[in-house]
């Protein structure tokens, strides 16, 4: 409930962008590496927020608080051993788990998580969605990658590579977002 009543009274993510897709039979994500002190204070330049995952086969990404996010990593990572990779039945036990229980209700962070066949959103909210159009993207500047994403898919897709637009995506968003530096990490399955 903490998290609806983030986005009801008009928050964002903040700290981050991470963007993800699916396109031509290969899955990318991106990231950058802005950690942000309040709203004025950039921290760190360098993060890794996106990382491969049970036997780099899964990738995952997060926005929000990093402490909250390294929790949800060791727990998606739990879930993935515990259901042997199996990345949608991961991702609904954690989203379970994170909505039932009291300590990780109150976390503030969201996850991407991709493997070569899925594409999820998981929140604390017991969402967890699969985009109809192969794209996701959260965080501060993630309607930005997530515009300039499309439109590249829309109209370059023909020639450009998952970890192309990923990429390009989030140095679009980089150049708009405050709280999105252009130290990108692409990951590509």
């Amino acid at each position: 409930m903490q998290e609806l009543d983030f986005f009801r009274n008009g928050g964002v993510w903040k700290l981050t962008t991470i963007f993800a897709i699916r396109h031509n039979g290969k899955s990318a994500m991106a990231g950058d590496g802005q950690v942000t002190l309040g709203n004025s204070v950039v921290m760190k330049h360098t993060a890794k927020k996106v990382r491969r995952l049970f036997h780099d086969r899964v990738v995952a990404g997060f926005a929000g608080s990093v402490a909250d996010a390294f929790t949800l990593f060791e727990k998606f990572e739990g879930k993935l051993n515990e259901y042997n990779g199996n990345l949608e039945r991961a991702a609904v036990e954690l989203a379970k788990q994170w909505r039932s229980d009291n300590v990780l209700r109150k976390l503030e962070a969201m996850l991407i998580v991709m493997n070569d066949e899925k594409l999820l959103l998981v929140s604390g909210t017991g969402e967890v969605i699969e985009p109809d159009d192969g794209i996701l993207a959260i965080g501060s500047g993630g309607n930005y990658a997530l515009a300039a994403g499309r439109a590249m898919k829309r109209f370059d897709g023909d020639r450009l590579e998952a970890k192309d637009i990923a990429r390009n995506a989030l140095d679009i968003a980089s150049e708009i977002c405050v709280f999105t530096n252009d130290n990108i990490i692409v990951e590509q399955l």
